[in-house]
């Protein structure tokens, strides 16, 4: 039976299931839910509870312990195996300290003791609930939703950006992901790719950070046997390799500005020439780019060129940062836990609630990525079933968590070292340059790219800099 208005939405609220096989203790629960402003549907057994959670997908259950068959920690342990984030509070009449000893370690979100305090609950409930996710098992094959498997969200402001993919995977334009590192621009090149006309051709990711200049080239455009030292065989490169499907070039902006010409003409001619071919050959790719640099000021610096821009940036899709989109971190986390927590045959089965909350408040400069790692090393120092609000607390504080990728490194490095250098010449450009073995018109597009003004270092020395 259903509590709730039956014309509301109820995909738009909160959604609670509670299983009791006491009918009054029912109607009690449901109307303080229902009042609160939760969609409640109730059963009165685990079995039945079982049944209705694919329809009604709760993002809480609030179970009785003692019942039939299926008790409370039976019902957990199914919920648990195909629901993994969805989170249970236990009531029981028969309460003892071995029995709720029992629930947590086994990953139980709350237990309280019949009769219990409304507020108490309350305040479980909604905890719950602030920390809780969508209940989704892992979706089916053929499952209209499979495209997006592998993001894990209820941001309102990543909904929105996946209506975006959805809608312009349809056609065939360029797409430039703008993001933070280790925010996922991959994870939404292959959501577009899946949701796109080409998702039965190959997706084909490349970092061009990772790749030599020099080799940049011969690993997209492929080349023929002798054309370098080394080239002992011919090699289909990455745009062959994409024929008919996706090609998605990571870190773009790191590109050396010798290639960007040749990838501009292979884009608008959709033709690529292998290195020491006499010929060209047709490609049929859709290009998907990305970089956490501002490619904007990037082309105003002439480090990127402006045409290339345009024909990469036709449509920009831009990932929030994980500091933007909070109400993921427990979904993310749990999700991370799952997946990892095998691999170290690891006891592991959850989260307390207090070192949830405290990754969610923490601001996470290296994102989703840093966040994985910081799972995974809980999960591998662990050695109790539910991770610990201190464990999370010195995790945190372990600045190799923190560690940076190498182009970031790279460029922190080069902005300190741009700094240092305007501070000893007192913002002179011209002694800076001949210090850094830079000509006049190289150091400007360095100062550029890092928002340096040589004026404002003049002003220091001179002791009048505003404040």
């Amino acid at each position: 039976m259903k509590n709730s208005n039956e014309q509301t939405d109820s995909s738009q609220r909160r959604r609670v299931l509670l299983v009791d096989d006491d009918p009054s203790l029912l109607r009690l629960l449901s109307l303080r839910l229902t009042a609160i402003g939760l969609v409640v549907e109730c059963a009165s057994s685990g079995e039945q509870a079982v049944g209705l959670v694919p329809q009604f997908r709760p993002h809480l259950v609030v179970t009785d312990l003692r019942m039939g068959e299926m008790d409370g920690l039976a019902l957990f342990r199914y919920l648990q195996q195909h629901y993994p984030l969805l989170p249970v509070i236990i009531l029981t009449a028969h309460g003892t300290i071995a029995e709720a000893v029992e629930a947590t370690r086994q990953g139980v979100f709350g237990f309280l003791t019949k009769p219990f305090d409304s507020k108490e609950l309350i305040a479980q409930v909604e905890q719950a609930l602030d920390l809780a996710g969508e209940p989704h098992a892992e979706n089916e094959p053929g499952d209209q939703s499979d495209w997006r498997a592998e993001i894990i969200t209820r941001s309102q402001s990543m909904e929105q950006l996946l209506q975006e993919v959805q809608r312009v995977a349809q056609g065939d334009a360029s797409l430039f992901i703008h993001g933070e590192s280790g925010t996922g621009k991959e994870l939404i090149a292959r959501a577009v790719h899946r949701v796109s006309p080409r998702a039965q051709g190959p997706f084909v990711a490349v970092n061009c950070s990772a790749i030599p200049a020099e080799l940049l080239e011969s690993e997209l455009f492929g080349h023929v046997r002798g054309a370098f030292s080394g080239a002992v065989a011919s090699r289909d490169g990455l745009f062959r390799s994409a024929d008919g499907g996706t090609l998605f070039l990571d870190e773009i902006g790191d590109m050396p500005a010798l290639f960007q010409v040749k990838l501009l003409r292979a884009l608008q001619e959709q033709r690529i020439r292998p290195v020491g071919a006499n010929q060209d050959i047709p490609v049929d790719v859709r290009m998907i780019s990305a970089s956490h640099h501002d490619l904007d000021a990037l082309v105003e610096a002439g480090d990127f060129r402006q045409d290339l821009y345009y024909r990469l940036n036709v449509v920009t899709l831009s990932l929030p940062s994980l500091s933007e989109r909070r109400e993921d971190i427990p979904l993310l986390a749990n999700h991370f836990l799952s997946r990892i927590s095998p691999r170290y045959a690891s006891r592991v089965k959850g989260f307390s609630a207090e070192a949830l909350t405290a990754l969610v408040q923490y601001d996470w400069p290296g994102n989703v990525r840093q966040l994985q790692n910081v799972v995974e090393q809980l999960t591998a120092l662990s050695t109790t079933p539910i991770i610990p609000v201190r464990n999370v607390e010195k995790a945190l504080k372990d600045k190799s968590a923190l560690l940076p990728g190498f182009q970031e490194a790279r460029e922190q490095f080069e902005r300190e070292y741009l700094v240092e250098l305007l501070q000893r010449v007192n913002g002179n450009v011209s002694q800076a340059a001949r210090l850094a073995k830079r000509n006049r018109t190289e150091f400007y597009k360095l100062l550029k790219r890092h928002h340096l003004e040589p004026a404002r270092f003049k002003q220091d020395a001179a002791g009048d800099s505003p404040g």
